[in-house]
Protein backbone atom coordinates (compact mmCIF):
# COMPACT_ATOMS: atom_id res chain seq x y z
CA UNK A 1 0.00 0.00 0.00
CA UNK A 2 2.70 2.32 0.91
CA UNK A 3 4.63 1.48 -1.65
CA UNK A 4 2.14 2.91 -4.38
CA UNK A 5 2.10 6.37 -2.53
CA UNK A 6 5.94 6.44 -2.46
CA UNK A 7 5.62 5.46 -6.00
CA UNK A 8 3.21 8.42 -7.12
CA UNK A 9 5.08 10.59 -5.22
CA UNK A 10 8.09 9.56 -7.62
CA UNK A 11 6.06 9.90 -10.48
CA UNK A 12 4.53 13.17 -9.36
CA UNK A 13 8.68 14.63 -8.79
CA UNK A 14 9.56 13.44 -12.35
CA UNK A 15 6.75 15.39 -13.78
CA UNK A 16 7.37 18.21 -12.11
CA UNK A 17 11.13 17.96 -13.10
CA UNK A 18 9.89 17.74 -16.14
CA UNK A 19 8.17 21.00 -15.87
CA UNK A 20 11.13 23.01 -14.61
CA UNK A 21 13.28 21.89 -17.74
CA UNK A 22 10.23 23.26 -19.91
CA UNK A 23 10.42 26.65 -18.12
CA UNK A 24 14.10 26.27 -18.39
CA UNK A 25 14.21 25.71 -22.26
CA UNK A 26 11.08 28.30 -22.96
CA UNK A 27 8.05 26.24 -23.11
CA UNK A 28 5.97 27.91 -20.97
CA UNK A 29 2.94 26.69 -22.04
CA UNK A 30 4.47 22.97 -21.90
CA UNK A 31 5.65 23.79 -18.36
CA UNK A 32 2.35 25.04 -17.30
CA UNK A 33 0.65 21.63 -18.75
CA UNK A 34 2.81 19.34 -16.73
CA UNK A 35 2.63 21.36 -13.18
CA UNK A 36 -0.72 20.65 -13.65
CA UNK A 37 -0.23 16.84 -14.40
CA UNK A 38 2.24 16.71 -11.48
CA UNK A 39 -0.70 18.47 -9.35
CA UNK A 40 -2.99 15.50 -10.78
CA UNK A 41 -0.98 12.81 -10.01
CA UNK A 42 -0.50 13.87 -6.61
CA UNK A 43 -3.91 14.20 -5.90
CA UNK A 44 -4.51 10.27 -6.21
CA UNK A 45 -2.35 10.22 -3.05
CA UNK A 46 -5.23 11.56 -0.92
CA UNK A 47 -8.14 10.52 -3.16
CA UNK A 48 -8.57 6.79 -3.40
CA UNK A 49 -9.93 5.70 -7.05
CA UNK A 50 -11.59 2.43 -6.07
CA UNK A 51 -14.20 4.41 -3.89
CA UNK A 52 -15.18 6.49 -6.56
CA UNK A 53 -15.36 3.48 -8.78
CA UNK A 54 -17.77 2.45 -6.63
CA UNK A 55 -19.92 5.09 -5.50
CA UNK A 56 -20.58 5.62 -9.70
CA UNK A 57 -21.50 1.99 -9.41
CA UNK A 58 -24.01 2.00 -6.27
CA UNK A 59 -25.58 5.41 -7.72
CA UNK A 60 -26.23 3.62 -10.90
CA UNK A 61 -27.48 0.50 -8.48
CA UNK A 62 -25.07 -1.88 -9.70
CA UNK A 63 -24.23 -3.50 -6.18
CA UNK A 64 -22.00 -6.49 -7.54
CA UNK A 65 -19.90 -4.40 -9.65
CA UNK A 66 -19.88 -1.46 -6.35
CA UNK A 67 -18.70 -4.47 -3.95
CA UNK A 68 -16.03 -5.69 -6.58
CA UNK A 69 -14.75 -2.41 -6.70
CA UNK A 70 -14.72 -1.74 -2.90
CA UNK A 71 -13.36 -5.67 -2.71
CA UNK A 72 -9.73 -4.01 -3.95
CA UNK A 73 -8.81 -2.16 -1.26
CA UNK A 74 -7.28 -5.02 1.00
CA UNK A 75 -6.77 -2.78 4.14
CA UNK A 76 -9.19 0.07 4.83
CA UNK A 77 -7.39 0.60 8.24
CA UNK A 78 -4.11 2.38 6.25
CA UNK A 79 -6.65 4.58 4.97
CA UNK A 80 -7.05 8.41 5.90
CA UNK A 81 -9.99 8.44 8.48
CA UNK A 82 -12.44 10.12 6.27
CA UNK A 83 -11.85 7.65 3.43
CA UNK A 84 -12.25 5.05 6.01
CA UNK A 85 -15.53 6.54 6.59
CA UNK A 86 -16.83 6.53 3.10
CA UNK A 87 -15.35 2.89 2.97
CA UNK A 88 -17.60 1.77 5.53
CA UNK A 89 -20.17 3.74 4.29
CA UNK A 90 -20.50 2.21 0.66
CA UNK A 91 -19.90 -1.08 2.24
CA UNK A 92 -22.97 -0.44 4.77
CA UNK A 93 -25.22 1.13 1.78
CA UNK A 94 -24.34 -2.27 -0.33
CA UNK A 95 -25.21 -4.60 2.97
CA UNK A 96 -28.61 -2.87 3.81
CA UNK A 97 -29.55 -3.30 0.08
CA UNK A 98 -28.54 -6.71 -0.32
CA UNK A 99 -30.27 -8.10 3.03
CA UNK A 100 -27.45 -8.16 5.24
CA UNK A 101 -28.63 -5.65 7.84
CA UNK A 102 -26.79 -7.13 10.79
CA UNK A 103 -23.74 -6.37 9.32
CA UNK A 104 -24.99 -3.34 7.64
CA UNK A 105 -26.17 -1.95 11.27
CA UNK A 106 -22.74 -2.11 12.90
CA UNK A 107 -20.48 -1.06 9.83
CA UNK A 108 -23.14 1.76 8.93
CA UNK A 109 -22.25 2.80 12.94
CA UNK A 110 -18.89 2.67 12.02
CA UNK A 111 -18.79 5.01 8.95
CA UNK A 112 -20.85 7.62 11.14
CA UNK A 113 -17.91 7.59 14.36
CA UNK A 114 -14.72 7.85 11.80
CA UNK A 115 -16.57 11.12 10.06
CA UNK A 116 -18.71 11.30 7.19
CA UNK A 117 -18.08 14.69 5.68
CA UNK A 118 -21.15 15.61 4.48
CA UNK A 119 -24.40 16.01 6.19
CA UNK A 120 -26.41 14.65 3.05
CA UNK A 121 -24.12 11.57 3.79
CA UNK A 122 -24.66 10.90 7.40
CA UNK A 123 -28.49 11.68 6.92
CA UNK A 124 -28.59 9.07 4.43
CA UNK A 125 -26.42 6.64 7.16
CA UNK A 126 -29.05 7.34 9.77
CA UNK A 127 -32.40 7.01 7.23
CA UNK A 128 -30.61 3.68 6.91
CA UNK A 129 -30.17 2.92 10.39
CA UNK A 130 -33.63 3.93 11.41
CA UNK A 131 -34.83 1.72 8.22
CA UNK A 132 -32.45 -1.23 10.23
CA UNK A 133 -34.07 -0.74 13.68
CA UNK A 134 -37.77 -0.94 12.06
CA UNK A 135 -37.34 -3.29 10.35
CA UNK A 136 -36.26 -5.16 13.95
CA UNK A 137 -39.21 -3.96 15.31
CA UNK A 138 -37.41 -1.13 17.75
CA UNK A 139 -39.75 1.72 17.10
CA UNK A 140 -38.04 4.11 19.70
CA UNK A 141 -34.38 3.47 18.26
CA UNK A 142 -35.73 3.84 14.75
CA UNK A 143 -37.58 7.41 15.75
CA UNK A 144 -34.16 8.69 17.28
CA UNK A 145 -32.46 7.92 14.21
CA UNK A 146 -35.40 9.60 12.21
CA UNK A 147 -35.17 12.43 13.80
CA UNK A 148 -31.36 12.67 14.06
CA UNK A 149 -31.40 12.40 9.80
CA UNK A 150 -33.98 14.84 9.43
CA UNK A 151 -31.56 17.30 11.42
CA UNK A 152 -29.05 16.45 8.96
CA UNK A 153 -31.11 16.80 6.13
CA UNK A 154 -30.79 20.67 5.94
CA UNK A 155 -31.22 20.64 1.63
CA UNK A 156 -34.86 18.30 1.92
CA UNK A 157 -33.31 15.97 -0.16
CA UNK A 158 -34.68 12.36 2.24
CA UNK A 159 -37.79 14.07 3.57
CA UNK A 160 -39.25 11.95 1.42
CA UNK A 161 -38.45 9.17 2.81
CA UNK A 162 -38.08 10.16 6.24
CA UNK A 163 -42.32 10.88 6.32
CA UNK A 164 -42.68 6.93 4.22
CA UNK A 165 -40.48 5.56 7.23
CA UNK A 166 -42.20 7.76 9.47
CA UNK A 167 -45.57 6.23 7.96
CA UNK A 168 -44.43 3.03 8.40
CA UNK A 169 -43.59 3.17 11.72
CA UNK A 170 -46.79 4.72 12.64
CA UNK A 171 -48.81 1.33 11.82
CA UNK A 172 -45.81 -0.66 14.31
Amino acid sequence: MFASYILRIAITAVILGFSVYQFIEGEIGNGIFFVLLSALVLATVWLNEFILLAFLALRKQNYAKAEKWLSKIKKPEVMIKTQQAYYYYLQGMIMSQTGKMGKADSILKRALSLGLRMKHDRAMVKLNLAGIAASRRRKREALNWLNQAKKDDDKNMIADQIKMLKQQLNRI
